[in-house]
């Protein structure tokens, strides 16, 4: 992997992860649309989603104790 397309990926996962949390600047976003891919962005987004409901459900079974 090059350094540009590491660079594209951490920026993808930094963008994924302010979604997540609801803060956004307008001009970031606009920024994002230009130099991001939206495949990657949504394969990001899944892969974020997947790994949020398994750690989910990891908490509530060590919280419930079964």
């Amino acid at each position: 992997m090059s350094r540009s397309e590491s660079t594209s990926f951490l920026r993808t996962l930094r963008t994924v992860a302010w979604s997540f949390l609801g803060i956004r600047r307008r001009s970031g976003l606009e920024e994002d649309f230009q130099q991001l891919n939206p495949l990657h962005v949504i394969l990001v987004a899944v892969i974020a989603v997947l790994c949020f409901i398994v750690g989910l459900g990891f908490f509530v079974r060590w919280v419930v104790g079964t």
